[in-house]
């Protein structure tokens, strides 16, 4: 998910000036809430997940600040805005310009980089063209030059994209030792496509009956990668029946690339890929520029080099620049002073938030979405804005507590330039250093959507329903050992689990882990620790590649790494992230599941059903036949209005339900195919309870706190950690074979500890259950009840990388030269 940030300006009510006022908000559950939220303060809305903080934070405030904000803009201009869902609340007052940066992962984009999301690539674009060193005689070059995204700067090879795919003979001709005939040219079609082309070849004069090696180069040359496409009349040869035809021909480079563009088929696709190499662009060299550009050097460096610099060693380039000259004299010198100063200010402010291991080259799709938040952050606190509201959706996601600190100091600076700061935030250290806190629950779904309590932090101490409270003032340790996990608990801290043998990596040289060497413990729960950028998650990432790769029978080491051992007990790897469980609202929580696969077998099994010869596929909305034709089974459909912009609707037809009328008629318990879709997990528990395969999966997705969601939620409208829990719940639900690998990065992000109680129990029941568990975290409450601890450091990018400490959690909490280690020790004595 990446950063997405809008901007919705209003007017302030001036008989409202100290408060937001909410009144009678019913988005998603929120049960006709009232609420007065103070401005110019730093306000945490808190709850576990599925209370609706986020529905009253986002779904109501911000989105009434953005529907005002377009209600000022003129209908043909509305057109081309990308605009949200008007909120359901009586009224808001008091309500200024708002700015939201949510957790949001884009489409992913090469061409988007640190750079480009900070604009910081422009001044250094500025930089090269008004202060770089040129080779004599050259001319100067616009900014626009020093850019891979512009027709005037990009590589007219690889476009701007820095990677080129090209095709050798050795991939088009794997066994040179075989004729055309016997099949030499493998990237060439099979059956009969590929005895035309060496029919073609013979009516040509080429011998296809020799070794391809035997072939004079000049006409291996040409059979592989002209752009020549003769036609000529064939006779086909061995076939005294067939009668003449004129056959073109295509080379076989040709051949792949035509492939390419035009297949649909993916297996086509990947079939003709595997003819291709890719690579840096042998004209650019992989920087994605024109050769003129990379000439200017400054600091004598060209863009290319300077924008894979780590941000702390370009704030050191970009001090020695500011020691030049400076006025406004307008020499070269003066200019570069003027514009270093101006950058290495703005990069600062990344410094400040823990971000100094990135470079501007470095693309978005690769960063995660606190990474990408903490940017539109550092951006917006450079902006001057004044009397803004900025609602931020969980600030401290994937951030270590050492750079927590950071983060705050800057909310703080947002809140002194006069701004209000809204956090949707479960970190309870973040939540206590809150001018004012919004609970709100107590429970998910149907259970919450209520003020809790609203007021100072302190006052929550008196409010006993706020599942809020224990965490935030009684020192309760979201790892501490619920009701189910009793008989592991002695006194007040679970029992260490031994490990039961080793898989051990020996000279992992990957991203900026060199040389490293690596011992993970079977059959016990292990933390990975360390600062953003120390390289927890590429430690992961060849793990699941190494032990994946063993598991399938490739016993020798990934490039990445000089040797292993211990996998041959590992069965299966399982990789448990927070990537959507679908990319269009085709995909929900029921199809994903596989319960819904039984749910419609059932469906068709009931006597009307029957009757009328409907098969289970009668009841998907992805198959004609039972969905609604009109909205194809989407539920929604396009309204274009003349002069005011387009929008989505509920379908007129099937008002929502997304089947037709005769579908919607068979009832089970007396609920339609639609009703079912709309109960949520908790609800479905009951109505679904003689579908053993369907009481299963609902049974594991209650057990990791999902029993709000409804079974028809689009995946798109689910978090990242939702997308993560019903992965594990999906693993639960299936039988056990063998010893299995289970990898998970940073599973608590977007929980509330009540819900990291839950996610505690499930992962001791798989390391129980005789498994291996490996997780990359941040939260010092899980790390202290892990049975193992991997720290890495001491601090991002370069400077990280190393094995700081290994050990159990009271050995790592001891580690002199560990950042963890303080923060390790404060959680264990929670415990």
């Amino acid at each position: 998910m990446g950063s997405s940030l809008s901007t919705a300006l209003t007017t302030t009510s001036p008989e409202h000036s100290g408060f937001v006022q909410v009144r009678g908000a019913r988005e998603n559950n929120l049960k006709n809430v009232d609420v007065d939220v103070p401005r110019d303060s730093i306000v945490a809305f808190t709850g576990i997940s599925g209370s609706g903080k986020s529905s009253l934070a986002f779904g109501t405030i911000f989105a009434e600040a953005q529907r005002r904000y377009f209600e000022s803009v003129a209908p043909y201009a509305r057109r081309l805005i990308q605009q949200g869902n008007t909120p359901r609340v009586e009224s808001i007052s008091g309500l200024p310009p708002a700015v939201a940066m949510q957790q949001r992962r884009g489409t992913p984009s090469t061409r988007s980089s640190v750079g480009t999301v900070t604009t910081l690539s422009n001044s250094v674009r500025m930089l090269f063209s008004r202060a770089g060193d040129y080779p004599k005689g050259a001319e100067i070059l616009y900014s626009d030059s020093f850019s891979p995204n512009t027709v005037a700067g990009a590589c007219p090879v690889c476009h701007g994209l820095g990677t080129a795919h090209t095709v050798t003979e050795e991939l088009l001709v794997p066994d040179p030792h075989l004729s055309i005939r016997e099949g030499a040219v493998a990237a060439w079609p099979s059956a009969w496509q590929g005895k035309n082309l060496r029919d073609i070849l013979s009516h040509l004069g080429y011998n296809v009956d020799v070794p391809w090696k035997k072939l004079p180069k000049k006409e291996r040359d040409w059979i592989l990668f002209t752009e020549e496409q003769p036609v000529v009349e064939v006779t086909p040869q061995r076939d005294r029946v067939a009668k003449p035809y004129k056959g073109k021909f295509w080379s076989a480079r040709s051949h792949v690339l035509h492939t390419l563009a035009n297949t649909k088929s993916a297996p086509m696709r990947e079939n003709a890929l595997r003819f291709m190499h890719s690579g840096p662009c042998p004209e650019c060299g992989g920087s994605g520029l024109k050769v003129a550009a990379m000439a200017v050097t400054v600091e004598g460096k060209d863009i290319s080099a300077m924008n894979a610099l780590p941000l702390t060693q370009l704030a050191e380039v970009l001090q020695r620049i500011m020691t030049g000259p400076t006025g406004d004299d307008g020499s070269r010198e003066a200019v570069a002073s003027a514009i270093a100063h101006d950058l290495h200010q703005r990069i600062t402010v990344l410094l400040d938030l823990g971000l100094g291991y990135l470079s501007l080259g470095r693309s978005t799709p690769t960063l995660s979405p606190g990474e990408m938040q903490r940017l539109r952050i550092a951006t917006q606190l450079r902006s001057g804005l004044f009397g803004v509201i900025y609602v931020l959706d969980e600030p401290s996601a994937g951030l270590h507590p050492a750079d927590a600190e950071p983060l705050l100091e800057v909310l703080q600076q947002l809140k002194r330039s006069g701004n209000s700061v809204f956090i949707v935030e479960h970190n309870m250290d973040m939540v206590r250093r809150a001018d004012w806190l919004v609970d709100v629950g107590p429970q998910a779904g149907e259970a919450g959507g209520r003020i809790v309590y609203s007021g100072p932090v302190p006052g929550i101490a008196h409010v006993q329903e706020s599942v809020t409270r224990p965490f935030l003032l009684e020192g309760a340790s979201p790892s501490a050992p619920i009701a189910q996990d009793a008989e592991r608990a002695t006194g007040t801290s679970a029992v260490r689990r031994d490990p039961q043998g080793w898989l051990e990596l020996v000279g992992i040289s990957s991203h900026n882990l060199e040389n490293v060497d690596a011992q993970i413990p079977r059959n016990v729960l292990t933390a990975i620790t360390g600062v953003s950028g120390s390289g927890k998650s590429t430690l992961l990432q060849v793990l699941n590649s190494t032990a994946g790769g063993q598991r399938e029978g490739d016993d020798s080491a990934p490039e990445d790494i000089a040797g292993t051992s211990g996998f041959g007990g590992v069965d299966r790897v399982v990789p448990v992230d927070q990537r959507p469980i679908g990319r269009t609202p085709r995909s929900n929580l029921a199809t994903y599941t596989g319960m819904f696969d039984a749910v419609r077998r059932e469906f068709a099994a009931t006597p009307e059903a029957r009757a009328k010869g409907f098969t289970a596929a009668r009841f998907s909305f992805n198959v004609a036949g039972g969905r609604c034709e009109t909205c194809l089974g989407e539920g929604a459909v396009a309204v274009e209005l003349l002069f005011l912009p387009g929008s989505y609707g509920p379908c007129p037809v099937c008002h929502g339900s997304r089947f037709n009328d005769e579908t919607l008629a068979v009832l089970y318990k007396g609920k339609s195919i639609a009703d079912v879709l709309a109960l949520t997990v908790d609800a479905a528990a009951l109505v679904l309870a003689d579908i053993p395969a369907a009481a299963r999966s609902l049974a594991t997705l209650r057990e990791v706190g999902l029993g709000y969601l409804r079974l028809g939620q689009p995946a798109t409208e689910l978090s990242g950690g939702e997308a993560q829990r019903i992965k594990l719940a999906t693993e639960l639900q299936r039988p056990r074979r063998g010893h299995t690998l289970y990898l998970l990065d940073e599973p608590t992000t977007g929980l509330h500890p009540a819900d990291v109680q839950l996610l505690m129990h499930q992962l001791n029941r798989l390391v129980d259950a005789n498994n291996t568990v490996v997780v990359v975290e941040h939260e010092m409450d899980v790390v202290a009840a892990a049975d193992w601890v991997i720290d890495l450091g001491p601090s991002g990018g370069s400077a990280g990388g190393r094995i700081m400490a290994t050990g159990l959690p009271e050995d790592v909490a001891t580690a002199e030269e560990s950042r963890t280690a303080p923060y390790l020790a404060a959680a264990l004595a929670r415990r």
